[in-house]
């Protein structure tokens, strides 16, 4: 379960406070995927950030009883002086996993041959996302957290690989995915959520979502 209570979180652009959220209550069960709609700039990203332990919330607690993934595509938790392979492996040890069996299994997806040895900093943006998409993926998660205005790659045999490997973790899994377009929701849930003025409204269906969401476009 992940779960928030009265959460705000907000930030001042140098010229007036921003509102993400406003005491903000609500809970993603296992098994209970979750699409929240949100317009570009209203903050998609910071909540998927606070899910994720990336951001604190102003105030309020955030609960978490289950293994919650970092954000699809998130970039922050690789050293660029590194490389790939010791990310990988470090990455591992982080979460007591096998590092043999992470960096084989990262190196097979992402793809990118002899660079996998060299240091993320001489990555391109493409090359960067497929790495880490794939150490999602070495990962087992209860919750997928899916922002889509993350970097994504571009390469069609990648895309193809990881797509196949993320549709079957999710059938065991739960997926929360912010976007401002509904069509990308309907491919992960049934539920969803429309983030308008710092207020998160809950709904039980995508159609009941669309309607707030469309009035409010």
């Amino acid at each position: 379960m992940l779960e928030f209570e009265n959460v705000s979180k907000s930030f001042w652009t140098g010229k007036q406070r921003k509102v993400i959220l406003e005491r903000a209550s609500f809970r993603v069960e296992l098994g209970s995927s979750l699409g929240i709609l949100a317009a570009n700039g209203t903050g998609k990203t910071t909540i998927i950030n606070m899910m994720a332990g990336l951001e604190k919330p102003d105030e309020g607690t955030i609960r978490k009883s289950c293994r919650v993934s970092f954000p699809l595509g998130f970039m922050g938790g690789v050293i660029g002086k590194h490389t790939a392979r010791e990310n990988a492996r470090f990455i591992a040890r982080l979460y007591g996993l096998d590092p043999d069996y992470v960096e084989a299994f990262s190196r097979w997806l992402c793809g990118i041959e002899e660079y996998y040895d060299m240091p993320i900093g001489t990555f391109s943006s493409g090359m960067r996302a497929r790495f880490t998409f794939s150490l999602l993926l070495a990962l087992e998660f209860d919750i997928y957290l899916i922002d889509e205005g993350m970097p994504s790659s571009t390469d069609t045999e990648f895309n193809k690989k990881a797509g196949t490997i993320l549709r079957d973790r999710l059938r065991d899994s739960t997926v929360v995915i912010v976007s401002h377009s509904p069509a990308t929701l309907e491919k992960f849930c049934r539920s969803a959520a429309v983030l308008r003025d710092g207020q998160l409204h809950m709904f039980n269906s995508l159609e009941e979502a669309k309607q707030l969401y469309d009035y409010s476009a």
